[in-house]
């Protein structure tokens, strides 16, 4: 049995793609017998210390800027209160989930301090986008300098694809793996078996109408605007295409004002629900401009569906061809257009494809095969 702490600037209730990584890592490593203890921080009414479902949370003082994106820790009495707490207790790791927060800084000074292993996941495959010329400069400016502390502190990093490995050779850092992004395989058949809402009867889609799915958070650098317009002009060119869209986010009202018959807006879902939409969709459709490797494309193959998507982030590891699935260059309205154009009359094509990424998936992305990995680590081992 390991003691492991988990570092991530967010976490639940808080809802994104390395919130859930941290969470599901966490479960598997408590399943397989290991300790689990997540350092994060505090969002208002959540506790600043508590045990939920075998995991023990530590939520630091924070201001929340940036709309919630970027947390940043406060050295306040509560802060040193906790920071004492954490120093008394035992590790045999320490993880840090991505690099460009303080917070990611505190977790490596954290490890220092108590001589135990520290290694540094990287989620990302792109600076961060707040769409400013000025705010990216500034922002690109702290990820840069806050790195500088990182390498200072920790010497293992790794990405949660290869495609995040790559990227931080940007900041000359030579990552030493992956631990892959993965899925609750078993969990999600069990949810596929029950009785779930049927998005089709609901919103009254045709028997011989294709869906198209999308699920996550709502902002510019997925390419849902994009998906949008290219679903209206395809329904404007005759295509019986509809698409549902799952998430909140900050583009949610243009995507309402913008939205047109046969697009659905749900909202954000619980997880039953998303993999009941899913599980229902003909072609999930992500555009985006950066991912890690999306949570949301792991749960879509989970589900059976046709994948599109960027070349962006850990997607082109697991569609290693044509034959998984699709790979677009960029993610204009024309070339997400075409591509849903050619795939669209191929159903045999696509049923066949999203079978073997199916494969792939169980093979290779799931939380056994992580948590088992970051275990070996936590152990003292070396990863192959």
């Amino acid at each position: 049995m390991s003691n492991v702490c988990i570092f991530s600037s967010q976490y639940l209730p808080h809802m994104g793609g390395v919130e859930r990584y941290t969470y599901n890592l966490a479960r598997y490593l408590i399943r397989r017998g290991d300790r689990v203890t997540v350092v994060t921080s505090r969002i208002p009414g959540t506790k600043a210390h508590e045990v939920s479902e075998g995991i023990e949370i530590f939520r630091l003082p924070c201001l929340d800027l940036m709309n919630g994106r970027y947390p940043v820790l406060k050295p306040v009495g509560e802060f040193f209160r906790l920071h004492k707490k954490l120093m008394a207790k035992e590790f045999d790791l320490v993880m840090v989930n991505t690099r460009f927060y303080i917070h990611s800084v505190y977790g490596a000074f954290f490890a220092r301090r108590k001589g135990v292993r520290c290694i540094m996941v990287d989620h990302g495959t792109s600076h961060l986008n707040i769409h400013s010329r000025v705010g990216n400069l500034a922002v690109q400016g702290v990820e840069h300098l806050l790195t500088v502390f990182d390498k200072l502190l920790c010497r293992e990093f790794y990405g949660v694809s290869q495609a995040c490995c790559e990227w931080i050779r940007h900041f000359h850092i030579q990552a030493r793996g992956t631990l892959y992004n993965a899925v609750d395989l078993e969990e999600i058949e069990e949810v596929k078996q029950r009785k779930l809402t049927d998005f089709r009867e609901k919103y009254q889609i045709p028997e011989d109408g294709t869906v198209i799915g999308f699920t996550g958070r709502l902002l510019k650098e997925k390419g849902i605007l994009q998906l949008v317009d290219a679903v209206k002009k395809l329904r404007e060119e005759g295509q019986k295409v509809f698409l549902l869209i799952a998430g909140d986010g900050d583009e949610r009202e243009t995507i309402e004002n913008r939205s047109g018959e046969g697009i659905f807006l749900l909202g954000r879902l619980e997880f039953e629900e998303v993999i009941g939409m899913l599980k229902q969709t003909d072609i999930f459709c992500l555009p985006s401009d950066s991912e890690g490797f999306s949570t949301s494309i792991l749960e879509a193959a989970a589900c059976g569906c046709y994948i599109v998507t960027t070349e962006r982030g850990g997607a082109k590891e697991m569609l290693l061809d044509p034959s998984y699935g699709m790979i677009i260059r960029k993610n204009d309205t024309e070339t997400v257009t075409e591509a849903l154009r050619r795939v669209l009359p191929k159903e045999e094509y696509r049923r066949k494809a999203a079978s073997k990424t199916y494969q792939r998936l169980k093979e290779n992305y799931t939380w056994e095969i992580t948590a088992e990995r970051v275990h070996r680590l936590a152990e003292g081992q070396k990863l192959v």
